[in-house]
């Protein structure tokens, strides 16, 4: 049985940030609170720590990983140059939701970014984090502190779930507050290039970046040949266990069509989920409203697909959301936990 401890967001307890940030320069496996989910960290700078990651999710060693740093001083180390878009993004958006692909310097082990000559960097804006890092002293790599391919986690409870026994200590902050993955924005490209939306939008990113592209991989799969540079692309990520499909249309076409898949799944016999944004009572064995606004649906996504899967439902079908502002992350991670099974309506 891993160790859970619960600390205050809002004030960490030393104590327990110590102990932890031990455990981290000795090595260890530390799941942690992030405002967008839960991280898996180890010391960045450690291969074999780094390793241990790769390990404890079953995640492919072609997946890099992001780097959390505390300061500016720690981006500095590990990247080679910091060019004015990077400047401009990290004075607008850091600490937050944001990741930034950077060269890197030679300080960072191939095992941290998959081999790459790049590097991924954020500096979460959770106090949690932030003072985990500080104590450690080192930047910390961590991806979602889940099982990989599983839906990502927002509570403490999720990370038991995906890892208990894999990991040193797990530290309960309480459910994240943003709910997906940052944003990652490649800058050793001209123009910048998404490579997958969060919880800075690409009308947010406008503002300051100007110009830039998104990747393929935001809205199709990759080939098993493409190279990932950041998490979130390559692989089918966030997935229940249960088959889900994506509907997506005007509001009574979407309702109109999750009806008729109900029937049908029903005449087989199949326990059938539906994820809603409305008010919309459908006639199935479990129901979960996600929430009317985005920020709603991107903070209980990943949790809802995580009660369906205890719930053992076969089948899930969500309404799908447009894809302004954050309805572009919320797409994306509906696509890859579908496998791409969208009906559009």
């Amino acid at each position: 049985m891993t160790e859970v401890c619960k600390v205050d967001p809002l004030e960490p307890d030393r104590i327990i940030i110590r102990k932890a940030a031990e455990i981290i320069k000795k090595g260890g496996l530390v799941a942690f609170p992030t405002e967008t989910v839960y991280g898996l960290g180890a010391d960045a700078l450690n291969r074999g720590a780094v390793r241990r990651i790769y390990a404890a999710k079953g995640r492919p060693v072609d997946n890099p990983l992001i780097v959390h740093v505390a300061d500016k001083d720690q981006i500095y180390r590990l990247a080679k140059k910091i060019p004015k878009q990077a400047e401009d993004l990290i004075r607008k958006f850091f600490p937050g939701p944001i990741t930034i692909v950077l060269e890197k310097n030679e300080v960072v082990p191939d095992e941290t970014t998959a081999g790459l000559h790049t590097v991924a960097i954020r500096m979460p804006s959770h106090r949690i984090a932030l003072a985990l890092i500080k104590e450690s002293g080192t930047p910390i790599a961590a991806p979602s502190a889940n099982k990989a391919g599983r839906p990502s986690p927002t509570k403490a409870q999720h990370v038991v779930e995906d890892l208990n026994g894999e990991v040193d200590l797990i530290i309960d902050g309480g459910a994240t507050e943003v709910g997906l993955e940052s944003t990652v924005i490649d800058l050793t490209v001209k123009p910048p290039q998404i490579l997958r939306p969060g919880g800075i939008t690409i009308e947010m990113l406008r503002e300051v970046c100007g110009r830039f592209r998104i990747h393929p991989a935001v809205s199709h799969q990759m080939s098993e040949k493409e190279v990932a540079k950041s998490p979130g692309m390559k692989y089918r990520h966030y997935a229940p266990k249960a088959s889900l499909t994506v509907i997506v249309g005007k509001e009574d076409d979407v309702q109109g069509k999750i009806a008729e898949l109900i029937r049908h799944f029903n005449s087989k016999g199949l326990k059938i989920g539906v994820a809603t944004t409305t008010d919309k009572k459908y006639r199935t064995d479990y129901l979960e409203n996600l929430g009317e606004s985005k920020e709603e649906i991107a903070r209980s996504l990943f949790d809802v697909f995580r009660k369906f899967d205890n719930a053992g439902v076969d089948v899930i079908l969500a309404e799908g959301v447009d894809e302004e502002g954050l309805g572009l992350a919320i797409m994306n991670r509906l696509k890859k936990a579908s496998g791409y099974k969208i009906i559009e309506v």
